[in-house]
């Protein structure tokens, strides 16, 4: 099983910087594929000298939750790493369980990683996610891939934050084989076989019995410049993009610059596509932000109006605290009682001013988006 190492450790080392003083989070549910991730990441970690973060969430769904935490409390335990228990607390939809449970387990894990100043999350998907998710599409649904290098999919919790999958080549079979033999066992969660979920069906449909087929397209040779919440393109290069890439680049861009978080529909997102592959100016909103396509410049920005409309925000941060603002800037007070305003180009106003640090989020958030990071950051 040692190319199972090999191949696992190889992404650790294309996609984390050795040397970093940063700790490393790792998400265990006391699985198979993510006992084997924490194995091999911690391995991976002492080498490097780096800390590795355990977190575990019980989504409080199924009543074993508190003892398989307990599970993953005594594995960090015998690794001698910290260890950090998460819950996702409060009511439950009574439909969609299994997107809320995984929207609330990244928000959580993001959270906690952003405590502990770690901006890489491991998680423990393998090749059976692939198949599984192409099998899943198959059927309707429009569940992504999982990718080995993508920045958290929660905003604003993961801002900043990169998740990193390396056992996207190896398969559960291929893990539990490789447990068995370092004398480990694992959790077996029955909601995994229950056939009322998208993704316990696909896992005993035909489909799911090939792997999944192609890769994600390329991104393009971007040239970013943003200032402050604006993002500014080079008009010629997003035209060398392929049409799916040159649609993800601007749902992407459009997402950034508004501040939020759903994209757009994606006839909206093709007719601006298919006016900025042309040469004639174009102006358009989406998703919360102004576009702005003159020659060879591609300007996309918050939409004033929608800035406005937020009117005033009281913000009540202690000193040093920082609080995301509009989706698109990091506030860090420096005394209580702030007043934030948006001023005509949708920038935020300190009021008083001089009492507050702005960190634009705009452009490296495109950056991450778009795969422009493809490795931790220094």
């Amino acid at each position: 099983m040692r190319g199972l190492e090999a191949s696992a450790t190889d992404a650790l080392d294309r996609r984390l910087l050795r040397d970093s003083p940063r700790p490393i989070a790792v998400a265990l549910s006391g699985g198979g594929d993510s006992l084997a991730l924490t194995l091999i990441a911690d391995a991976w970690a002492r080498a490097c000298g780096r800390e590795l973060l355990i977190l575990t969430v019980d989504h409080r769904l199924q009543a074993e939750g508190a003892a398989w935490t307990e599970a993953c409390a005594a594995i960090a335990e015998r690794l001698g790493r910290p260890f950090r228990a998460l819950a996702w607390e409060g009511d439950k939809p009574a439909t969609g369980v299994p997107a809320a449970a995984r929207r609330a387990r990244h928000g959580l894990l993001a959270e906690a990683a952003r405590e502990a100043s770690a901006r890489i999350i491991l998680m423990g998907h393998t090749r059976d996610d692939l198949i599984e998710t192409a099998a899943m599409r198959a059927a309707g649904s429009t569940t992504p891939d999982p990718r080995e290098w993508s920045p958290s999919p929660v905003w604003p919790q993961g801002r900043g934050a990169f998740l990193l999958r390396p056992l996207l080549a190896a398969g559960r079979t291929e893990l539990r084989d490789w447990l068995t033999a370092l004398g480990e066992t694992w959790i077996d969660d029955p909601a995994n076989t229950d056939l009322r979920y998208a993704r316990s069906r696909a896992r005993v449909s035909p489909a799911a019995l090939t792997p999944a087929g192609g890769a994600p397209e390329p991104h393009p040779s971007l040239d970013v410049v943003s200032t402050g919440g604006d993002l500014v393109l080079d008009r010629a290069a997003v035209r060398r993009a392929s049409a799916g890439e040159l649609r993800r680049v601007i749902a992407m861009a459009c997402v950034c610059a508004g501040g939020g978080e759903r994209l757009p529909s994606g006839s909206r997102v093709t007719r601006a596509a298919d006016a900025i592959v042309g040469t004639g100016r174009f102006v358009s909103t989406l998703a919360g932000a102004r576009i702005e396509a003159d020659g060879d410049r591609l300007r996309i920005a918050r939409e004033p109006g929608e800035a406005a409309r937020g009117g005033l925000q009281q913000l009540d941060l202690p000193a040093g605290q920082e609080r995301v603002w509009d989706g698109r800037f990091a506030i860090t007070a420096h005394e209580p009682g702030l007043v934030v305003r948006a001023a005509r180009n949708g920038d935020p106003v300190i009021e008083p001013a001089g009492a507050a640090t702005v960190f634009p989020l705009v452009g490296d958030r495109f950056r991450a988006a778009v795969g422009l990071i493809p490795r931790e950051p220094a």
